[in-house]
């Protein structure tokens, strides 16, 4: 598995990032402590969690998985949501950072975080506040990186200003949603992060499952697009577009002798900007597929189809700043 720098730091990750969000829930924990340990065999050292996956039982999975060999990995977290019924229960607050930096290390079985995260925009707490603690939080040697996820174009950009104006640390990743259904941090955030040098790790890669193959036009009867809400609801992905773009991928998979979701996998790690994809696998039989879309590259002319197939309709202002676009 390649290794690559972390946006505009010297920390190294490799090319795919293990998601950890069904550790606990769908997925035994057994099955999680063995998907960590082939994982790092396979020569993945990034994983990602968070602190409210299954009310913090995944940081605790994972604590336990790597505490034999906690300097190999690069592990990441965030803060944000709601943890505790109370008023500052919730937000990226001081107080709320605080408390929580406190909880993940405890759970995690360790005394810090490689890369924490902002999981989303608190429009409550003013961001120089959110940094300031963050910018606490690294000198203390609690945390050694920032990063944010879900965020606006003018959010980050607002935070990478906050950072430079004030001598506080940057955020070096972003963590969005990305895949070939779901492009559209293509509209600005893509450019902002390729000028900022802001790595993207993109989660749901697979659009909930969507680009694994397995859904048909007709109403799902399992998985996680039976649900009614959320950005993996069935709603949202059986359009016709994204049918026309799993029409595409499976053609791929079928020309390549791949499976879609290694071809949907394949697209991302050939993107200019990704960094590490996100990927969750709820059984032992899915996590091996996934990591099928490493050791071979996609030939161009297939993923310039996967490209077009998938891409934005021309917007404005794009459409109107490329026509006037200088060549060098």
């Amino acid at each position: 598995m390649q290794i690559k720098a972390l946006g505009r730091s010297g920390l190294a990750v490799s090319e795919l990032c293990l998601g950890t969000m069904t550790f606990g829930n769908t997925t035994s924990e057994s099955d999680s402590i063995r998907m960590i340990h082939q994982f790092m065999e396979q020569g993945g050292n990034f994983l990602d969690t968070a602190n409210v996956y299954v009310n913090g039982r995944s940081e605790e999975i994972v604590g336990e998985a790597i505490k034999d060999f906690r300097p190999e990995v690069v592990l990441a977290t965030k803060v944000r949501m709601q943890t505790a019924d109370h008023a500052n229960g919730a937000g990226i607050s001081r107080k709320h950072i605080m408390q929580s930096i406190e909880e993940s290390l405890r759970r995690l079985k360790t005394d810090y975080i490689d890369l924490y995260q902002v999981h989303v925009w608190d429009h409550i707490t003013p961001i120089d506040e959110t940094l300031r603690a963050l910018d606490d939080l690294v000198t203390s040697g609690k945390v050694r990186y920032i990063g944010c996820s879900n965020f606006f174009a003018w959010q980050l950009m607002k935070s990478l200003a906050c950072s430079d104006a004030n001598r506080y640390v940057r955020f070096i990743s972003i963590q969005p949603q990305y895949s070939l259904v779901s492009r559209e941090m293509d509209r600005e955030m893509i450019s902002l992060c390729l000028e900022e040098n802001v790595g993207i790790i993109p989660w749901a890669p697979l659009g909930g499952g969507f680009l694994t193959g397995r859904y048909t036009r007709e109403e799902p009867s399992s998985g996680r697009l039976t649900a009614k809400v959320g950005e993996s609801s069935w709603m949202l992905r059986a359009t016709d577009r994204n049918f026309a773009i799993l029409d595409a991928v499976l053609a791929a998979a079928q020309e390549l002798d791949k499976t879609p979701a290694q071809i949907a996998l394949a697209w991302l790690l050939g993107k200019k900007g990704i960094t590490s994809p996100i990927f969750g696998a709820s059984t032992l039989d899915q996590f091996a597929d996934n990591m099928g879309s490493v050791g071979w590259k996609m030939p161009d002319e297939i993923w310039n189809r996967l490209d077009e197939a998938s891409a934005l309709p021309s917007e404005y202002p794009n459409r109107f700043i490329d026509k006037f676009a200088r060549p060098l």
